[in-house]
């Protein structure tokens, strides 16, 4: 299976992805024209999952971004991809953890992860 779509950055149509089945992973190839002096990163949505594939790099006259990821991280159906800036990923929530009280967003812990800031473990949401 291989197939071509659009990445946008915001409502802008910047730049192509191929997306090549290879067995249980995803080939992903990137090739943008964006501005020079903002960093983005590659997302691809895929029904309510939202994954980041990386940030994009200096390639020939362009940027652009070649990675694999396991089919299960994004699941199968339709794909849209979209650059996200460093501002944009600043939607996801932190949850401090504290040992002896209940954890609110138990539900939540599937797209989540582990992290520490300011010396607080916590769980960053989506």
């Amino acid at each position: 299976m291989e197939e071509n779509f659009g990445v946008y950055f915001g409502s802008r149509l910047v730049g192509k992805v191929q997306v090549t089945r290879q067995g249980l992973y995803y080939r992903f190839h990137c090739r943008c024209q964006i501005m020079k002096d903002v960093v983005c990163r590659l997302c691809v949505v895929c029904g309510d999952r939202q994954e980041s594939l990386g940030i994009l790099v200096p390639v020939d006259s362009g940027f652009g971004l070649d990675t694999k990821i396991p089919v299960k991280r994004i699941g199968e159906g339709k794909m849209e991809f979209c650059l996200m800036t460093k501002h944009d990923m600043r939607a996801e929530k932190f949850a401090p953890i504290y040992p002896e009280e209940p954890f609110a967003y138990i539900s939540r812990l599937k797209d989540a992860y582990l992290v520490k800031r300011n010396g607080q473990a916590g769980i960053l949401l989506k």
